[in-house]
């Protein structure tokens, strides 16, 4: 299964942007994605940003995976 996870962008450079989830640091591309900036909330899925959601459905999407996590077999 192939998921995006929601992620805080820090900041951009000209192809890539410094964003957090849950407190971690990752680089993502932004090579597939125009017009982001500190302060955005992006999905990012294998290393790219795929797309800009709001504040909102960033924080709901998280919640819903840790809540999945809870629930996961082991």
């Amino acid at each position: 299964m192939c998921l995006a996870i929601p992620a805080k962008v820090i900041s951009v450079d000209e192809f890539t942007a410094l964003v957090t989830i849950e407190d971690v640091e990752y680089t993502a591309s932004l090579l597939l994605l125009s017009d982001v900036h500190p302060g955005d909330y992006i999905m990012l899925h294998a290393g790219f940003a795929i797309e800009k959601v709001d504040a909102e459905e960033a924080e709901e999407t998280m919640r819903l995976l840790l809540e999945m996590e809870k629930h996961r077999p082991e």
